[in-house]
């Protein structure tokens, strides 16, 4: 059996060596690790991929064993069984190259998720994703029923047990009150290498401005529009010679790698949130 310990506290000696004498002590090897202590926060934080030399536990023991060690530090701490694959909703309107990326990937066993449904508020990618065998909702959103297909959403990621939202260039803005019940579980896409060109047309604002970089940007979604901790980011270089069509087709490029690297590090356990921004272990 393979696991990934993950956690963070506030930062102070004996941390590692207490992680690393349970781990001894439980006959576990240690196949990866990674730490990061923020002299800004204060705050430490770890991940631990180890395998289980007796092969005779399971991951609910090994967690009720680790209680005694997470105490004394007052760790926020978890246990994740590697061959539990992450449970994934996707969100998609009518830009679909994201949406074909991650099912492409989901395919070819390059991502370790599930993706038990689709939801979109257009028609345009239901057969492709019945060419995977995956439930496509079609649910519009209009502002008499926002409410409503809301609280279906979360019937939906409820009922499906969903571990993750994924909006992959899902164009409707969510609520407060949805953003707040998942909490730290929607990664978000931007068309831009935020804060720039937000809005619509990215690129023809991006052509008119005579940019020589264009990029993208992966976050968890919070009630502040486009402003929730930053997970992952990219660019590539253009120059004047791009229409605003290359542009586009640069960004779309661009934006479907980085969903998916953001989607690849919250599904391995590699993100952790801190204050405003993200830790990420890439690994």
């Amino acid at each position: 059996m393979s696991l990934i310990l993950t956690l963070s506290c506030q930062d102070r000696p004996g941390i590692v060596a207490a992680v690393s004498g349970f781990l001894v002590q439980q006959n576990f090897n240690i196949r990866d690790s990674a730490q990061f202590g923020d002299a800004e926060t204060g705050l430490f934080f770890m991940r631990v991929s180890i395998d289980d030399l007796e092969g005779s536990r399971t991951a609910e023991t090994v967690r009720a064993a680790f209680v005694p060690v997470a105490a004394p530090f007052g760790m926020t701490w978890a246990i994740h069984d590697e061959r539990e694959k992450a449970r994934i909703l996707i969100l998609v309107s009518k830009f679909g190259h994201c949406l074909n990326d991650l099912l492409y990937r989901y395919s070819i066993g390059a991502l370790p998720i599930e993706i038990p449904a689709v939801v979109s508020n257009h028609r345009d990618w239901y057969q492709r994703a019945a060419g995977y065998d995956i439930p496509y909702h079609h649910w519009p959103v209009t502002p008499d029923n926002k409410v409503q297909q809301e609280q279906r959403l979360l019937e939906l990621v409820q009922a499906e047990k969903i571990d993750l939202v994924v909006l992959a260039r899902y164009m409707q803005v969510l609520s407060p009150a949805l953003c707040k019940a998942l909490a730290g579980r929607i990664i978000n896409i931007h068309h831009s290498f935020l804060p720039s060109f937000k809005g619509a047309r990215p690129y023809h604002q991006a052509h008119s401005r005579g940019v020589k970089l264009i990029g993208a940007t992966a976050h968890y979604v919070t009630e502040a529009l486009d402003e929730g901790p930053i997970i992952e980011q990219e660019v590539a270089r253009v120059d004047h010679a791009y229409s605003p069509e290359q542009l586009a087709a640069t960004g779309r490029d661009i934006e479907s790698l980085v969903l998916a690297r953001a989607v690849k590090y919250h599904v391995e356990h590699r993100i952790f949130l801190n204050g405003n921004k993200t830790v990420v272990f890439r690994g």
